[in-house]
């Protein structure tokens, strides 16, 4: 199987980086391989992590990588600059997947129901591979999970406010706020499941 990382930059991706910088290609190529082997698999935990499917974390690191490939020059801060497109791409492909499936459903029931649907025992197996903290942080906004997955790759507070577009100074009391809100979505998440299961013993 072909590494991605060559996938990248054999494709028609290569951009001539402006004399300006005074960079040849050969370094930002030799700087963009580092960077990949260092990052690419944690961007594919930060997307990962947030919102549990794998395929979409592969292919947004992927894509996050080509943008840095075709911009030609690194970022100030590269790792922020990273964070912040992969957010951002998965983002935007979850709200086109919701509106795929909405217009599906819009259109009647005969298409819905042509429509391969997983069986109880996959439903089943699928709910088991979910963890308990991914389904904690689905209550999250969007803001708080963010905040929190970024922490939790290691990001400075520079680095997340970079990501997600906030002052360096708010990042402490934002982070506080969505460690409250898990801890509250948690606690509550874990009552509803003790009561589940003292209904199915009973």
């Amino acid at each position: 199987m072909r590494n991605p990382e060559d996938t990248i930059a054999s494709s028609a991706f290569a951009f001539p980086l402006a004399a300006s910088l005074g960079v040849t290609t050969a370094a930002f190529d030799a700087a963009f391989r580092a960077l990949f082997r260092a990052r690419y698999a944690e961007l594919f935990r930060l997307i990962d992590r947030g919102y549990g499917d794998q395929a979409l974390a592969a292919d947004v690191a992927q894509e996050t990588f080509v943008r840095l490939y075709r911009r030609g020059a690194m970022p100030d801060d590269v790792r922020g600059w990273l964070g912040a497109v992969a957010l951002n791409l998965a983002r935007d492909e979850r709200r086109r997947s919701s509106r795929r499936l909405r217009l599906l459903s819009a259109r009647g029931p005969e298409v819905t129901m042509a429509d391969a649907t997983p069986g109880p025992d996959e439903e089943l197996a699928a709910g088991e591979r979910r963890s308990l903290v991914r389904r904690v942080l689905d209550r999250l906004t969007e803001r708080d999970r963010s905040l929190l997955l970024l922490r939790e790759e290691g990001y400075s507070y520079r680095e997340i406010a970079i990501a997600l577009a906030l002052t360096e100074s708010s990042i402490g009391t934002m982070l506080a706020r969505a460690r409250d809100a898990f801890r509250s979505a948690f606690d509550a998440m874990d009552g509803e499941s003790a009561a589940g299961r003292d209904n199915a013993t009973t």
